[in-house]
């Protein structure tokens, strides 16, 4: 019997980690109308595969774990062999707590727990496992399906909190939300962002970080100011850009954010 090799999917794919509710979602709906066969990445896949259902076009969903290294190898090879592509990765998921006794996460809360002089450090590795190195592993993992892209993009969704410039003015509100574990983390996710771009910058593939705004979401118990279309908006228009688009910024809708 011949066995016949795997056929590259015909439509470009977007894999877009946290999809399965808030901005991930949004991100995942909106690049599904725009011809992407867009994986819905979430840790729970029967959420996933709901999210799924509630969008138009081709959004399939896909189960993944980005703080577990089977959770992601997995990831990568059903990517391989079920579509043989990925040409855009976006980097959503993300958490600014870890508590689990029913306290909203308000901002009063989570300033309270990642204030620096007591944040237990287990929610500071756990901020950091999701949101740094988390981000580090799931793009190891699928550059090498990247690198055959014609013209790959990553995105990865930041904050200005974690802009060092934006936190040291005194007029900046909430600039001290981030506290110890949140802020930092994005600081060290925008520093991972440059690293990424300047190892690839002899490549086609594009990486930059984008800062939604501060969106209505479960990470802060839907006290923000904009919709996640609105916070989608900088995320889809990086995973879409040309080839003379730029690599290894920090942005958000209105324009360039300061380190």
């Amino acid at each position: 019997m011949t066995i016949l090799p795997c056929m590259k999917h015909t439509s470009p794919v977007a894999l877009v980690t946290g999809a399965n509710k808030g901005i991930g979602k949004e991100i995942a709906r909106v690049l599904a109308t725009r011809g992407f066969t867009v994986l819905v990445g979430s840790r729970d896949l029967a959420r996933g595969e709901a999210a799924a259902r509630d969008m138009a076009g081709d959004a399939r969903a896909l189960q993944l774990d980005v703080t577990r290294a089977d959770s992601i190898a997995a990831a990568a090879a059903r990517i391989r062999e079920e579509l043989g592509r990925l040409d855009v990765l976006v980097n959503n998921a993300g958490i600014a707590r870890t508590s689990t006794d029913g306290t909203p996460a308000s901002l009063d809360n989570i300033l309270r727990e990642s204030a620096p002089s007591r944040a237990p450090l287990a929610l500071v590795r756990a901020v950091f496992e999701t949101n740094v190195f988390g981000v580090i592993a799931v793009t190891q993992a699928l550059l090498p399906l990247l690198r055959e892209a014609p013209a790959a993009r990553v995105v990865n969704v930041s904050s200005s909190l974690g802009s060092l410039t934006r936190i040291s003015a005194p007029d900046v509100p909430h600039r001290r939300v981030g506290g110890v574990a949140y802020a930092p983390s994005k600081t060290a996710l925008n520093a991972v962002t440059v690293a990424f771009a300047q190892e690839l910058e002899d490549t086609a593939i594009k990486v930059n970080a984008a800062c939604p705004g501060y969106t209505a979401t479960d990470l802060n118990d839907h006290s923000g100011t904009r919709t996640v279309a609105e916070a989608a908006r900088r995320p889809v228009e990086l995973a879409l850009l040309g080839p003379d688009g730029p690599t290894g910024t920090l942005s958000s809708d209105a324009g360039p954010v300061p380190w």
